[in-house]
């Protein structure tokens, strides 16, 4: 637990920061969104915390309006709920759901893969296989699961944009958005930066070979690998509630 919170203490010193997305020609609106969702998925705002929405705008120097527009959008994503007269609470997401979520990414990041490798060029390539290398070289005074995240999400956003299909990349990305809270509210503990390393460099391959069928299934590979560890972490949670459930019902019998 002490390396949960380690990585959480890491991410609330990074989290001021505004996002990548926030250009210049960015709407308040879209600031708003994308900075409120960055602090949401990295727990600088944590499940079940009540946020006043005046203290939201004081912490992004922004108005009401716009803040208010971002935080709808948000709840429409499930990411928060607007509670009347309470304010604005950061919801959970349980196991169930972050299995729930892979599903839906195995149904759609395969073909995302298959479409990117018959459309990325060498130079496209290049920027995958840097993205890696990058994080190989990574500070090893940084967090591991800040590193790990922080690479995935480069990974499979600039896969997605390689695809050429905007809809599907667009669904890809709120669903590992999703799940790269996940990482730091639960799969910490599963957290394998070598295998899903080389699980990348397999897509990766594929990718540089313009091998479609081969990308797809490396995709589908590294995401029913990391589903099956996710169900292991629900299973063995389950158990442990079931055994400290009857040892409180043999105590008490």
């Amino acid at each position: 637990m002490a390396k949960a919170q380690k990585s959480k203490a890491t991410v609330k010193a990074r989290a001021g920061k505004k996002p990548e997305r926030d250009g210049a020609g960015a709407s308040l609106t879209e600031q708003a969104y994308q900075a409120i969702k960055e602090k949401v998925i990295t727990l600088y705002f944590l499940p079940g915390q009540y946020l006043n929405e005046g203290a939201i705008c004081k912490l992004l120097n922004l108005g009401r309006t716009p803040v208010h527009q971002a935080l709808q959008r948000l709840q429409l994503e499930g990411l928060i709920d607007v509670v009347p007269r309470k304010g604005v609470i950061i919801q959970p997401d349980s196991i169930s759901q972050i299995l729930e979520f892979l599903d839906a990414r195995l149904a759609v990041e395969g073909e995302i893969a298959r479409l990117a490798a018959i459309r990325a060029t060498e130079a496209d390539a290049r920027e995958l296989q840097q993205i890696l290398d990058d994080h190989s070289r990574a500070d090893a005074g940084a967090s591991a699961i800040d590193a790990f995240v922080e690479c995935d999400r480069a990974f499979h956003t600039r896969i997605s944009e390689l695809s050429g299909n905007r809809a599907l990349g667009d669904f890809a990305k709120s669903l590992h958005e999703r799940c790269t809270r996940s990482w730091y509210l639960h799969l910490w503990q599963t957290l394998d930066t070598a295998g899903s390393d080389k699980q990348h460099r397999r897509i990766l391959k594929a990718i540089k070979a313009q091998d479609g069928d081969g990308a797809a299934k490396a995709m589908r590979d590294h995401l029913t690998i990391l589903r099956e560890r996710v169900a292991n972490l629900q299973n063995s949670t389950a158990r442990g509630m079931w055994h400290g459930n009857r040892a409180r019902h043999d105590i008490s019998g």
